[in-house]
């Protein structure tokens, strides 16, 4: 079993106490996981949220690759058609079969279009622009909303961890991951516009749940893009924790210029800086979800 987290600790005039985190709450420190004795069966995790540029793909990079330095087998799904996550891994999306082509039904073997990365233990299942046209072409097939649900269960048995990275839509696609996922993680930019957003994201899930999908949990809310030196970004933290409570997690993602360095190297911040603390922040993070039975 997994050992128990503990609470960080300081010592002031002769007491020990807590030290708090950003999210107001005594920060905790999560202890790195036992080794798994075999992969699989997956459990599919959708990181979405209808609003662009609040760190899901940065997210599901590392997110991924911090897994994966866990022991963790992880399958990351590009289902965004700006293919952002397959080029921040450096996979090329024009020269082999992509999601696209396993949604058409044009490739059958979802094998043909996984592609390994520089990160042992992470693949991709990429995407291109091709994937804009996924809207129109399934509008009239059979149970439109549960085929990337079936292209999954080809695989799921030989990873630990799949990541679906969604557009920002709330569209056939996004409902797609959502039917097919067994959670939602949702990246929050600590700002106002984006906080305002969860709450339909919510509902949108909720429906997903009661109509198509059962099974499906939110795992949590991730603090991204914060910055501590301005009081916008601490007061929507604050307005995230009240209206969300423990659905919050205690990691958050700071802002910080390694994350459009490490996109441009087309390589996880933990290969591109290991020693930066946005590098131990999402290596804190994939030991949280693992603490709370999110992952294996």
């Amino acid at each position: 079993m997994t050992a128990k987290k503990r609470v960080d600790t300081v010592v002031l005039d002769g007491l020990e106490k807590p030290v708090f985190g950003p999210t107001g709450r005594p920060l905790r420190v999560f202890p790195v996981p036992e080794k798994l004795n075999g992969h699989g069966p997956a459990r599919i995790i959708a990181l979405c949220n209808q609003k662009g540029g609040v760190g899901k793909t940065t997210t599901t990079i590392n997110l991924g690759a911090s897994l994966a330095h866990y022991g963790r087998r992880v399958l990351a799904v590009d289902f965004d058609p700006q293919g952002a996550l397959s080029a921040g891994l450096g996979i090329s999306t024009h020269e082999a079969p992509n999601v696209y082509d396993l949604l058409l039904g044009t490739v059958k073997d979802p094998h043909e279009a996984i592609q390994h990365t520089s990160v042992e233990g992470l693949d991709v299942m990429p995407a291109n622009i091709d994937l804009s046209a996924a809207e129109v072409h399934l509008v009239n097939e059979v149970a439109r909303e549960q085929i990337l649900a079936r292209v999954l269960r080809q695989v799921v048995d030989e990873y630990d961890v799949i990541l679906i990275d969604c557009q920002p839509s709330l569209g056939i696609l996004t409902v797609n991951a959502l039917t097919a996922a067994h959670g939602v993680l949702i990246p929050l930019e600590c700002e106002f516009f984006a906080l305002r957003g969860v709450a339909l994201l919510v509902e949108t899930i909720e429906k997903v749940k009661d109509r198509l999908n059962p099974a499906l949990r939110l795992d949590g809310i991730l603090p991204t893009m914060f910055d501590s030196r301005t009081l916008h970004s601490r007061e929507v933290l604050e307005r995230a924790v009240e209206r969300f409570g423990d659905e919050v997690f205690d990691t958050v993602i700071t802002r910080t210029v390694k994350f459009p360095d490490a996109s441009v190297a087309a390589t996880p911040i933990l290969q591109f800086a290991p020693e930066h603390q946005a590098s131990d922040a999402y290596l804190q993070f994939a030991r949280e979800l693992i603490s709370r039975g999110a992952v294996a």
